[in-house]
């Protein structure tokens, strides 16, 4: 179990690292394909297509180009078996602070983000 806690903690790694330098690329290659990121805004559940993240990952500013200090934290990992497993984590974009639950799946022999949930504060 720990080989598959460290390869999970690399996936997340390259998660934070894509967020911080708005990295689409590195971030493509942690999700699945039919992945989607979904939050509640304004008392509505918004679901939005990896792809079209993506997309707007590749056009703004990254948070590293601007300085910004990092403020990423692994708060859970529970592999849950052999091909699933559940991340809880923080991280910035300031003025954005997130709170995301990543579930994972182990397709072909590595871990990828198959959904995450998400909750932002703004300061």
């Amino acid at each position: 179990m720990d080989s598959e806690r460290k390869a999970i903690e690399t996936v997340i790694q390259t998660y934070f690292d894509g967020l911080y330098e708005a990295d689409a690329d590195k971030l493509n290659s942690i999700f699945l394909p039919s992945s989607a990121l979904a939050e509640v805004r304004d008392s509505q559940v918004h679901v939005t297509p990896r792809d079209v993240w993506l997309d707007a990952v590749r056009k703004r500013t990254s948070a590293k180009s601007q300085g910004h200090e990092r403020g990423d934290k692994i708060l859970t990992i529970d592999v849950t078996g052999p091909s699933m497993a559940y991340v809880k984590v923080n991280c910035q974009l300031p003025p954005r602070y997130f709170t995301d639950q990543l579930s994972l799946l182990k397709v072909d022999g590595q871990w990828k983000i198959a959904q995450k949930i998400f909750q932002t504060t703004v300061r």
